[in-house]
C-alpha cells in the first residue's frame, strides 16, 4: 500500500456512491463499505490495496467506536431507569404551564446533554408536551419545534456518539468539545424557544386521541436521577477546569470518556438502588449504540479512501483559487452530510472522516473545526431518509405531512447554532 495515492475524482465517486445506496435504504455500513471499494477500484487500486486500505481506515475508527460503546452505558441507564423521564417531569412541573414551550425544550436539552440519545429523549419528553399542549392549546407543529430544537441543543454539548466522534476526528478532548459547544447551544435554545412560541397557535393542535391513558408510575426522585449524569459530567469537565484554573494536577489527570462513562453510570444504579439491574441496563445501552459503532466501522472505510487520495489537497487548492475563507469549509462539510444521511451522528462521522484533513490544511484549528463540524451536522439533519425524522413524527402522533412541515424551523435552530459557532470559534477566536 505504500506509496499508492488515489486520484480525488475516484474519492468523490466513491463517497457519491455511498451516499446514492443510503439514500436507496441499503444498509448505511454495506453502502460506506462498497463505496469504498468502488474508489478504491476506479483509483487504479488492485484488489490486495484495496483490502489494505480498507483495514486501515476501520483501524483508524477503533478509538472512537470504543468510547460510543462507553457512552452506551450511561443512555442505557438513564432511559431504562425512569431517571431521565423524572428530570424532564421536575423541569416541566417546576416552570409551569406559563412557561410550557421553554420548559418543554429545556428539558429534551438537559435530557439530551446529559447522554441520553436525541430521538429517544424526544420520545421520554413527546407524552409530557401532548399532555401540555391539551391544557394550553400549542400545536403539534409547535411543540415538536420545542423539543426537536432543545434536543439539537443539548446533542452538541453532550458526551453522545456524534460529540464523541467530532471530538476524536480532530483528536480533542471529549470535555473541550462539550464545553466549547455550549454557547451555540443556548443561541440553539433561545431559537426553538422563540419561533416555537411564534408558531404556537399554527397547525393542528393536540386532540384526545393523541394522548395516550398510562398508569401512573412513581417517578424516581431528582436527587437520585441526577447523580449518574452530573458525576460524568463533574468528573469530565476536570481536566478542562484544572487546565483554565491553571491548577497542574487536575489539568494533569487525563480523564477519558472511555471509563467515566460506565463508571458514573455504575455508581449512579447503584445509588438509585438499583444495583441488581445494571446487567439489564448495560445490554439495553449497547443495543442503543450497536448501529452508530457499525457505521463507525463503515465509514472508517471510506475515511481509508480519502486518506490515500489526493483530494484535501484538492480541495485546498480550490478554496484557495476561489477566495472563500477555508474556515466555510467545516460546516458546510457537516451540512451537506447531515442532508445525505440523516443523522447527526453519521454526519459528523463521515464529515470529520472525509474532510478532517483538508479542513486543518486550510489552517482551521482542531477546535474549532470540531465544532463547526459538528453544528454544522444538526442543521438538516432531520430529513425523512433517516429514522429521526420518523420516531419523532410518531411520537407525536404525526402525518409525514405534518412532520415535514417541522424541517424548515429545524433548520433555523441548527442554523443558529452553526452560524454562531462559525463566527466565534472561525473569526473571533481563531
Amino acid at each position: 500500500m505504500d506509496g499508492i495515492t488515489i486520484p480525488w475524482y475516484a474519492a468523490i465517486i466513491g463517497l457519491i456512491f455511498a451516499v446514492f445506496l443510503i439514500l436507496k435504504k441499503i444498509n448505511p455500513v454495506y453502502s460506506l463499505f462498497l463505496g469504498a471499494i468502488i474508489g478504491c477500484l476506479i483509483g487504479g487500486a488492485s484488489l490486495s490495496n484495496t483490502v489494505d486500505i480498507l483495514v486501515t481506515g476501520t483501524q483508524s475508527i477503533m478509538g472512537t467506536a470504543i468510547r460510543v460503546l462507553a457512552a452506551g452505558m450511561l443512555a442505557g441507564v438513564m432511559m431504562e431507569s425512569g431517571a431521565a423521564e423524572s428530570i424532564a417531569h421536575a423541569i416541566v412541573n417546576k416552570l409551569g404551564s406559563n412557561k410550557a414551550i421553554f420548559s418543554l425544550a429545556l428539558s429534551t436539552m438537559i435530557i439530551t446533554a446529559v447522554g441520553v440519545f436525541i430521538p429517544v429523549a424526544v420520545l421520554i419528553v413527546a407524552p409530557i408536551a401532548l399532555s401540555v399542549g391539551k391544557q394550553t392549546g400549542i400545536s403539534k407543529l409547535a411543540l415538536l419545534t420545542a423539543l426537536s430544537g432543545g434536543g439539537k441543543a443539548g446533542n452538541i454539548i453532550s458526551p453522545n456518539p456524534n460529540t464523541i466522534a467530532a471530538a476524536n476526528g480532530f483528536k480533542l478532548d471529549l470535555s473541550n468539545v462539550m464545553i466549547a459547544g455550549f454557547i451555540p447551544a443556548i443561541f440553539g435554545l433561545a431559537t426553538a424557544v422563540l419561533i416555537a412560541s411564534l408558531i404556537k397557535k399554527k397547525g393542528g393542535k393536540v386532540k384526545d386521541s393523541d394522548i395516550q391513558e398510562k398508569l401512573e408510575k412513581e417517578l424516581l426522585p431528582l436527587r437520585k436521577a441526577l447523580i449518574a449524569p452530573v458525576l460524568s459530567i463533574v468528573l469530565l469537565l476536570i481536566n478542562p477546569i484544572g487546565t483554565m484554573l491553571h491548577i497542574q494536577v487536575l489539568a494533569d489527570l487525563k480523564i477519558d470518556a472511555m471509563y467515566i462513562l460506565p463508571f458514573a453510570s455504575i455508581v449512579g444504579t447503584i445509588a438509585m438502588g438499583q444495583a441488581s439491574q445494571i446487567r439489564e441496563y448495560s445490554k439495553s445501552g449497547i443495543y442503543r449504540v450497536t448501529d452508530t459503532v457499525l457505521i463507525l466501522i463503515g465509514a472508517g472505510a471510506i475515511a481509508g479512501l480519502i486518506s490515500v487520495s489526493d483530494l484535501s489537497k484538492q480541495v485546498v487548492h480550490l478554496i484557495s483559487i476561489t477566495g472563500i475563507s477555508g474556515t466555510f469549509l467545516a460546516p458546510i462539510s457537516g451540512i451537506l452530510m447531515g442532508l445525505a444521511v440523516g443523522s447527526t451522528s453519521t454526519a459528523v462521522i463521515l464529515a470529520t472522516g472525509s474532510f478532517g484533513h483538508a479542513i486543518l490544511e486550510t489552517g482551521t484549528n482542531s477546535l474549532a473545526a470540531a465544532v463547526m463540524v459538528h453544528t454544522g451536522a444538526t442543521v438538516i439533519d432531520s430529513v425523512p431518509q433517516g429514522n429521526y425524522f420518523h420516531i419523532t413524527a410518531n411520537s407525536m402522533n404525526m402525518s409525514i405531512k405534518e412532520r415535514m412541515k417541522v424541517i424548515p424551523y429545524e433548520i433555523c435552530v441548527g442554523g443558529v447554532m452553526t452560524i454562531v459557532a462559525t463566527i466565534l470559534y472561525g473569526f473571533i477566536l481563531k
